[in-house]
């Protein structure tokens, strides 16, 4: 006969368990939750980690940190969730909060617009990746005439897309750069600069890892400098050339000179490598609060959640007064424009 279930209870409670046994358990709980945090911290915060986004495949997993923080806050989640019955989640939670609150101070100041000073000479930037020379030309050219920047950086634009470009934008008023004489749109820069500027200079810069750079000066520019740039891609095998190409920012950014720097940076704001690169310019997006919108995805539909790689850097004192995208058929890449104020 089995005995009905209060019978099957032990008739005295049992009793806690020694001071020094509920010690133990409470240092390997704490043990655990800092475990724990460190290994969600790795995943969203791999800058801040022993520098982890320096090297694969976190350098690439950071670029998506925005998605990520959305992991971590439905994680956060569950485990309130978990603690309404289990307190000794706690630790865990405080961990994982910590996690979150730091991701997003890092991520917030981008989206909150910086005040615009008055005054200062208007300059307006193009940066776009043609994506191996296979962007529509027309489309670029209408965006060109529509907007007529004052210079533009058009990267993966050797000799056959700028032959194409040329004659449709000289009408316009303006004159092309491309960094080399041959080879393939994918290996090169083009610079494009209107004809209000003057007789400028161009120089060409080839001590990056794989793809040249062209700096303008000079004619209207006056002290100004403007840089047509693009990184390698920090996939596997690259990474290291990657972080070379970023850290060779520093010259412009670094420098006397006012500097405006617009390309593909293969590299988002979250990247170390781009921010210490980067350390004494501004990057017009985040000034202007757009410094999640998308420039980069395989597929149009991937391209309005992808990460921000391509950017327009100028000195400090040269602040972004508009920023804009604007999507270009044929590139994986989209177009943007933005409008600096140069202090007079």
């Amino acid at each position: 006969m089995t005995a009905p279930p209060d019978r099957l209870a032990p008739a005295f409670p049992l009793p806690p368990p020694p001071p020094g046994v509920r010690r133990r358990r409470d240092v390997a709980r704490y043990l655990t939750a800092v475990v724990f945090t460190l290994v969600v911290a790795v995943g969203a915060l791999p800058d801040l980690v022993f520098g982890l986004d320096r090297r694969s495949p976190f350098v690439q997993l950071v670029s998506m940190r925005p998605w990520i923080l959305g992991g971590v806050l439905a994680l956060l989640v569950l485990l309130l969730v978990v603690m309404l019955f289990e307190r000794r989640v706690l630790p865990f939670v405080a961990g994982v909060l910590a996690v979150l609150l730091v991701g997003v101070g890092l991520t917030l100041p981008r989206v909150v617009p910086d005040p615009v000073p008055a005054g200062g000479t208007p300059f307006k930037v193009l940066a776009f990746n043609t994506y191996e020379g296979d962007a529509d030309v027309e489309q670029l050219v209408a965006l060109i005439e529509e907007q007529r920047p004052d210079a533009a950086a058009i990267v993966e634009a050797g000799p056959d897309f700028a032959e194409k470009l040329e004659p449709l934008v000289e009408p316009l008023g303006y004159r092309l750069r491309t960094a080399k004489d041959s080879g393939d749109d994918v290996e090169d820069v083009t610079a494009v600069v209107s004809d209000r500027l003057g007789d400028v200079d161009f120089e060409v810069g080839d001590d990056t890892s794989a793809f040249p750079y062209v700096e303008v000066t000079g004619g209207a520019l006056g002290e100004l400098r403007f840089v047509a740039f693009h990184s390698i891609a920090p996939v596997p095998g690259y990474v290291p050339e990657w972080n070379s190409d970023l850290a060779l920012v520093s010259r412009w950014c670094e420098g006397p000179t006012p500097t405006v720097v617009a390309g593909d940076f293969n590299a988002t704001l979250d990247h170390s490598a781009l921010r210490a690169g980067t350390a004494g310019c501004g990057d017009a997006a985040a000034q202007r609060g757009a410094g999640l919108v998308p420039t980069w995805g395989p597929t149009p539909g991937l391209r309005s959640i992808g990460p921000q790689i391509d950017h327009v850097f100028a000195t400090d004192g040269i602040t972004a007064e508009t920023f804009d995208v604007r999507d270009i058929e044929g590139s994986d890449h989209r177009a943007i424009m933005t409008t600096l104020r140069i202090p007079n």
